[in-house]
């Protein structure tokens, strides 16, 4: 229950920061959110690797996904 709550909390400042644009700190709860719901799933994972992967994954894709739209915003307003 209280990873449930702390994956609500996660997701509460990703969505806040992908909304202002902030790429690092959006990458870093969208990690989180993935690493939080790990925990909540552990037991039906063998491989503990693949949470690790699923993390950096999760980094990697809000990362540039943000970046990404930053850059096609002043494209428009240029």
């Amino acid at each position: 229950m209280v990873a449930m709550a702390l994956a609500d909390v996660c997701w509460t400042l990703y969505f806040i920061d992908v909304e202002e644009r902030r790429a690092h700190p959006a990458a870093f709860w969208s990690a989180m959110i993935i690493l939080v719901t790990a925990f909540t799933v552990t037991n039906y994972v063998e491989n503990k690797i693949y949470i690790a992967a699923a993390f950096m994954g999760a980094y990697i894709g809000t990362f540039v996904t943000i970046k990404w739209k930053i850059k096609t915003e002043k494209k428009h307003d240029s």
